[in-house]
């Protein structure tokens, strides 16, 4: 992990726990299924867990993301995470790790993290035996403490969820495309629905897309959002694609992805 790529669990990105909602921050999302994934891990699978399902506020792409991205970066980079699974850092290093500029070093941002941070924690992950006769519930953030005195960040994570991020579940999330769509949290978030496809993935269903991306209004505005963030995908240099129509329903087919922009 550096300041150019991250490593993310490709359920995360595929799931939908980040969606394009900026208007939304706080408000509760939509449970979101993901037995066919997590109840794979070696935890759950040890304890029986069959059932997994995604609760909270909804995540959004242009604060929590970040501040997620931060998060990881924190836990690869402490030399406490090598004795632990709770780490200490400065704000200062922290933000940087979120990828903003030292200059924005103020009681806005301050602000800002410990609301997404705030957000991230509530995030429930709720695993269930067949009957419910069994039950975890744990979170994306176990604690987070923030210090403005010291001018410190605490975070605290579920040693059971580390498997997420062996290398079978990961991508590597190059941070250039998101710096370059910071305006359009849309493509944002199919820049990283796309990173966690195969190399050469199957056409997609517009209505997966929208699926993926679970925002509101008429299908038609949806259509034209998710068209309009293809279209700025292509133009930064990271997309090569077609959408064609099969029958009454449009599918992307994908060519070619460049996550380096070179």
């Amino acid at each position: 992990i550096t300041n150019n790529s991250s490593v993310q669990p490709v359920s995360l990105l595929r799931l939908g726990v980040f969606t394009p909602n900026i208007r939304s921050k706080g408000k509760a999302g939509k449970p979101l299924d993901a037995s066919e994934s997590l109840s794979r891990l070696e935890y759950a699978r040890s304890e029986g867990y069959t059932n997994v399902v995604i609760t909270g506020p909804q995540l959004n792409y242009f604060i929590d993301f970040r501040c997620w991205l931060g998060i990881i970066h924190a836990f690869s980079a402490s030399p406490d995470a090598m004795h632990g699974n709770k780490i200490k850092v400065k704000f200062s290093e922290f933000s940087q790790f979120c990828g903003y500029p030292s200059k924005r070093l103020d009681s806005k941002l301050r602000k800002e993290i410990a609301d997404s941070l705030t957000r991230i924690r509530a995030k429930t992950i709720t695993f269930t035996t067949p009957g419910t006769k069994k039950f975890l519930v744990t979170g994306l953030l176990v604690k987070a403490e923030f210090d403005v005195v010291e001018d410190l960040v605490v975070l605290e994570a579920d040693e059971r969820l580390w498997e997420l991020y062996s290398n079978d579940h990961l991508s590597l999330l190059r941070r250039k495309p998101l710096l370059a769509l910071l305006r359009n949290e849309t493509a944002q978030a199919l820049y990283t629905y796309f990173e966690a496809l195969p190399r050469q993935p199957a056409p997609i269903l517009m209505s997966r897309l929208r699926e993926r991306l679970m925002m509101n209004g008429r299908v038609a505005d949806q259509n034209r959002k998710i068209t309009d963030a293809l279209s700025e995908l292509n133009s930064i240099g990271y997309l090569q694609y077609e959408v064609m129509k099969a029958g009454r329903e449009s599918v992307v087919h994908i060519h070619n992805r460049n996550p380096t922009l070179d």
